[in-house]
Formats: structure tokens, C-alpha cells, sequence
């Protein structure tokens, strides 16, 4: 590992082990906690969503478990690209490192469209009206925006000027939208009918449809409602919870990594499993699945319930949440970038760290300008999908790899195990595998043109400039990775 974490391309170490667990909550509970549970409840599992989320649970911490022993093994910057270099090699690191580029450079435009709309809609709501000259440039679902050009130059500026700094921030603005999420439960559990989840599982409703999704392609037929309906929701809730394996990109910046990459990735989702679920059983609670308003879930519930301040209050933490969510975004792609970069698969300039901030800052700036640009030209509210899939490729190779590293390296020093070998991880890979058939066809057929462009990138550039490259591995070619 000496030639990818050299002295002049090594990162700080400044996270503990509590500051990973904001890292993970950070992004994995945005605004989709005030939301997701009344739309699958209204629209595709009715009450028994408490029992999606909690099958959803399972299949993220799967998924969490392959990370945690991956992450323990082989704690540098990376994540899955790292993993997948070391276990499958560089061709199919490369084939991960562009999903993950995928999936975090396109989420962070997205996230960031989402928090202009959430934006505007708070402020409208505490009566503050934007100037006339502006008001065609917020809170816009495609074209100019400003709200979502200024939030990514703020958080891209954060985490260029220094990661303590970005961590410093990030620790404030999660308790706050964690305060506002205890307001909804507790204020919540005041207005709750037991009547209303009397019957978790209500009769199911099952139709013809044209097909959209995979599964749907393949069966012709779709189901709401019924113990298929509670299945059937589980994939979109699952989407709520990821995010966790951004904490492994952090291993490279944290204090005894071994032990505090698991420890911070499991216990961040653990305790976002439990606040959704919370918040599920107070959705559900407070109205009868078929009378939630699907666009305003939560709000409209708290409105009818006579709570006129709560609405503000999920409007805040909405704005909060969507924030934490861009922050780590930028900070686990610049890593993923930065580690790319420094086994030569990108320009090595990208590789570089600041003197003064000690952080990627060309890399962080690179990335955050890209985002900048897909948010205010690319419709990305349309192609939300395209994040996750992008996410769920990088888990079937994470939990191929553990199976795969405990046979071909079984005597590395592991921090943390996964229990179970190898039914977990084969469960993980039947898990990610069914959530995949539930994406579009349309996600798929873009999904594969992404990587084809992300294979002609390698052949033309990263296996040229790679430090396994025999020119550059013995310094016959002049460059950065020649060292």
C-alpha cells in the first residue's frame, strides 16, 4: 500500500469515533425522513410501512456489515473503489470508483435542487417573501437556480478550507435537525389513534401495468397494500438509509480506523434506523393511511391535528438535514476522487494535498464545480435514480469482496468481522439484487452508458497513467505517480 498512501498524498487523521457518527447521520437522515413514510404508507404499504422500514433496516445493515469488515481491513481513503482495487483489481476498481463518482457528484446536484425547493417553501412559510428580481430563481425544479448554486459554492468552500472546519459544522447543524426530529416524535405521540395501526397489514390490491421497473418487466403485474405492499415498499425506504458507506471513505482521517470505521458506520445507522421507524409510528399514528396528504405527509398531519408551529419547525429541519447531506457528499467524492487520482487513474493534480488547509482542496473544488454545473444545466430531480443505482453496484462488489478477501487473504488483521460467513454477505448480495430490480428500465439503460463512457475514460487515460503501469511503476515516464 506504500505506493497509494505515500507521504505527500496522505490524509490527516482528525475524526473519532463520535465524529463518524455524525459523519453517517449527516447523511443519511435528510429531508426524506419527514416524507418517505407517508407516501409508502399512503400510496404501497398502508400502516404496515413500520414493518418496511424495519425490512429495510435489515437489508442496509447487511449491506453495513460487509463495509464495516472491508473498511476494518483495509482502512485508506476510497471506500468500495479501494476495496474493489485490492481484492478484483484495478480494472474493476476503476468500473466502481466511476459508480461511485456517479453516485455522489449526481447526488449532490440533486440534494442540492431539493434544498432551493425546501428553501423557498420554508421562508415562504414564516411569511418572508423573496425580492421580485429573484423570485424566478429559487426554489426552481430545472434551469437557474440560485439557491442551489449558492448552497454547493458554501459547502464546497467549507470543506476546501479544512476538514475541521467542515466537521465543526457538521456537528451543529445535526443536532439541530436531530432536536427538530425529537420535536415531530414526541409533539407526534401526543395526537396518536392506536385505531390507526390496528391492522398493519390491510387487504392488497393487485392490477395490470405497463412496465417501468425490472421486476415489473418480468412479472407484467404490481401489488399495493397486503404483505406485497409492505415488500414492495421496502426498496424506495432502503434508499433513505444510504449513505453509511461514506463513512469508509473517511478511514484514512480516522483515529484507530480498524475499530472506529465500523463502530461509526453501524452505530450511525442504527440510530437512524431507529429515528425513522420513530417517526414512521408517528406518521401512521397520527392519520389513517388512506387520509395522508402524499405531497405534504407530515406537515398537512400536524396542521389537522391543530399544531400550527410544527410545520415550521419540519421546514427547518428539513433545510438542515438537506445540508449535513451535500456537506458529506463533497467530502466522501473528494475522497473517492483523491484516491483515483492518486493511483493515477485521473490527473494527478487531484491527488495533491493543500499545504495550508491539509486537505484534497483542487479535488474538493473540481468536484464541487462539476456539481455546481449538472445542478443548474442537467434536470436532476429526473434522474434521482441514477444515484442509487450507482450506490447499489458498489454494494454487490463490497460483499463479494468480503467473501472473496476471507478466502484469498485470510490472515490480514480484521478489526471488525462479519458474522455468519458467508450467508450474511450472500444475503446482502440477494438484498441489493432485489432493490436493483426495482429501479426503472430507463435508469438501467442510462446506468449502462455511464460506465461504457467511464470504460473508454480508462482505456484511453487511467490504464495509461496508472502506477501499475510498467512506464510509470519504474519510473521511466516522467509524472506525479512516478515516485
Amino acid at each position: 500500500m506504500g505506493l497509494r498512501t505515500g507521504a505527500r498524498h496522505r490524509l490527516s487523521q482528525i475524526y473519532l469515533r463520535s465524529d463518524l457518527i455524525i459523519l453517517g447521520l449527516g447523511v443519511m437522515i435528510g429531508a426524506g425522513i419527514f416524507n418517505v413514510a407517508g407516501r409508502q404508507a399512503h400510496a404501497t404499504a398502508g400502516p404496515g410501512v413500520i414493518l418496511s422500514f424495519m425490512i429495510a433496516g435489515i437489508a442496509a445493515l447487511l449491506a453495513a456489515l460487509c463495509f464495516a469488515e472491508l473498511s476494518s481491513t483495509l482502512p485508506t481513503s476510497g471506500s468500495a473503489y479501494t476495496f474493489t482495487y485490492v481484492i478484483f483489481g484495478e480494472v474493476w476498481a476503476w468500473i466502481i470508483g466511476w459508480a461511485l463518482v456517479l453516485e455522489m457528484e449526481l447526488a449532490a446536484a440533486v440534494v442540492a435542487r431539493a434544498w432551493s425547493l425546501y428553501a423557498a417553501g420554508t421562508l415562504k412559510g414564516l411569511g418572508i417573501t423573496i425580492p421580485e428580481p429573484f423570485a424566478g430563481m429559487v426554489g426552481q425544479p430545472e434551469g437557474f437556480d440560485l439557491f442551489a448554486l449558492f448552497i454547493l459554492v458554501v459547502l464546497t468552500a467549507t470543506v476546501a478550507l479544512g476538514a475541521r472546519i467542515g466537521l465543526r459544522a457538521l456537528w451543529f447543524m445535526v443536532i439541530a435537525k436531530l432536536v427538530a426530529i425529537g420535536l415531530v416524535i414526541v409533539v407526534g405521540f401526543k395526537h396518536f389513534n392506536p385505531a390507526n395501526i390496528a391492522d398493519l397489514v390491510v387487504p392488497s390490491q393487485t392490477g395490470t401495468v405497463t412496465p417501468d421497473t425490472v421486476l415489473g418487466a418480468l412479472t407484467g403485474t404490481t401489488s399495493s397494500f397486503g404483505w406485497f405492499g409492505i415488500f414492495a415498499a421496502a426498496p424506495a425506504i432502503t434508499f433513505a438509509y444510504l449513505g453509511f458507506d461514506i463513512v469508509a471513505t473517511a478511514s484514512e482521517e480516522a483515529e484507530d480506523a480498524p475499530r472506529s470505521v465500523p463502530q461509526g458506520m453501524i452505530r450511525s445507522l442504527a440510530i437512524a434506523t431507529v429515528l425513522y421507524i420513530a417517526v414512521a409510528v408517528v406518521m401512521v399514528g397520527m392519520v389513517r393511511y388512506d387520509k395522508i396528504d402524499p405531497k405534504t405527509p407530515l406537515p398537512s398531519a400536524f396542521q389537522t391535528a391543530g399544531e400550527g408551529f410544527m410545520p415550521h419547525v419540519i421546514g427547518l429541519g428539513a433545510v438542515l438535514g438537506l445540508t449535513t447531506v451535500i456537506l458529506v457528499l463533497l467530502v466522501g467524492q473528494t475522497r473517492v476522487i483523491f484516491s483515483m487520482a492518486r493511483d493515477g487513474l485521473l490527473p494527478g493534480g487531484l491527488a495533491e494535498i493543500s499545504k495550508g488547509f491539509r486537505t484534497p482542496t483542487k479535488a474538493t473544488l473540481f468536484i464541487g464545480a462539476v456539481a455546481i454545473v449538472i445542478s443548474q444545466v442537467v434536470p436532476v430531480l429526473t434522474l434521482e435514480q441514477m444515484v442509487v443505482i450507482g450506490t447499489l453496484f458498489a454494494f454487490l462488489f463490497v460483499a463479494a469482496g468480503t467473501i472473496a478477501m476471507r478466502y484469498t487473504m485470510p490472515d490480514l488483521p480484521r478489526g471488525f468481522r462479519v458474522p455468519m460467513m458467508p450467508v450474511l454477505p450472500v444475503l446482502s448480495i440477494a438484498a441489493t439484487l432485489w432493490l436493483m430490480v426495482n429501479l426503472s428500465i430507463q435508469t438501467w439503460i442510462y446506468f449502462l452508458i455511464w460506465m461504457a463512457v467511464g470504460l473508454a475514460i480508462y482505456l484511453l487515460y487511467g490504464r495509461k497513467h496508472s502506477i501499475l503501469a510498467p512506464e510509470v511503476y519504474t519510473g521511466k515516464r516522467r509524472g506525479r505517480h512516478a515516485r
